[in-house]
């Protein structure tokens, strides 16, 4: 774990079945940046972008 997210508390989506073999993404918010990293892969990379963008990419993933 990068020491960004050290002690973040990481989340998936509740769409993802919250199976433990459910290939997923996980985000975890902390005071500067979301981080985003693969739940198969808990200890691997972790991609860490400002709030600001996190919210404009889900502004414009987001299904209406």
């Amino acid at each position: 774990m990068s020491d960004i997210t050290s002690g973040a508390r990481w989340r998936k989506s509740s769409y993802s079945g919250g199976g433990d073999q459910q290939a997923c993404v996980e985000v975890a918010q902390t005071p500067d940046v979301t981080a985003v990293r693969d739940s198969t892969d808990p200890a691997g990379p972790v991609i860490a972008v400002p709030h600001g963008s996190w919210a404009a990419f889900l502004d414009d993933a987001v299904v209406r």
